[in-house]
């Protein structure tokens, strides 16, 4: 395993095009993280460290600063959730997946509203996980597919109120905010202002008529602007 310690609290800079993604893997179970390991190595990725519980993940998550961190979400400790806020709110530049047993808990509003961009089933991680960890560590949000139909099925009747449509540049700032980007990260990413990113939101959020980031993440999912 690689230990490229890194100072806390400074940003590490992405892995160039063509390195491998590195991958920190927590989970309780051994049997499941052999399982993960193996699937994870198989395809391509290097797995740097494993964790048995949550404090244990964030601790290595600050030593060895991977691109990807896979939680489940119920160890002991500290909890997979609460382990992803506080590595989303220290260390942004790591992307995170959740490994769920149970379909719903976490939902993916509280998983992406908590700084996670992957929510995976472990009844499906075989067929996702890899996918996942590939998808997240290039920014994009994944779900699993049942998380998909579930979305599709709550929201197959809704509210038709009439919506103005958004414009090529909207859609890029809704895509973005609803990958779990900030506004400052959109306006660094798009190099606009911060106050024009702001502006962009807003006129999102009228149009839409849809206020919170957590609408905005349900519209961007539905609509397939974001993977699910």
């Amino acid at each position: 395993m690689r230990h490229a310690k890194k100072p806390p609290g400074k940003k590490r800079t992405r892995a160039p095009r063509g390195a491998r993604t590195r991958v920190l893997i927590a989970d309780d179970h051994p049997v499941v993280l052999r399982g993960v390991r193996a699937l994870l190595e198989s395809g391509g990725l290097d797995v740097v460290a494993e964790a048995t519980d949550g404090q244990e993940a964030l601790r290595l998550a600050r030593q060895l600063r991977p691109d990807v961190v896979v939680l489940d979400v119920a160890m002991p400790v500290l909890d997979g959730m609460s382990a992803a806020r506080e590595i989303a709110r220290s260390m942004p530049d790591i992307s995170l997946i959740i490994l769920t047993g149970m379909p719903g808990e976490p939902t993916v509003l509280e998983a992406i509203g908590a700084g996670v961009r992957g929510l995976v089933l472990k009844t499906e991680v075989a067929e996702d996980l890899l996918e996942a960890v590939r998808e997240v560590a290039r920014g994009v949000t994944y779900v699993s597919p049942f998380y998909s139909r579930t979305i599709t099925a709550a929201h197959a009747i809704e509210d038709h109120a009439p919506r103005k449509p958004l414009s090529p540049r909207e859609r890029e700032v809704l895509r973005l905010i609803a990958g779990g980007q900030t506004t400052k990260e959109v306006a660094a990413r798009l190099q606009i202002s911060v106050k024009t990113a702001e502006g962009y939101r807003e006129s999102i959020g009228e149009k839409l008529q849809v206020h919170g980031t957590a609408g905005l993440v349900r519209y961007a999912i539905r609509t397939g602007l974001i993977s699910a």
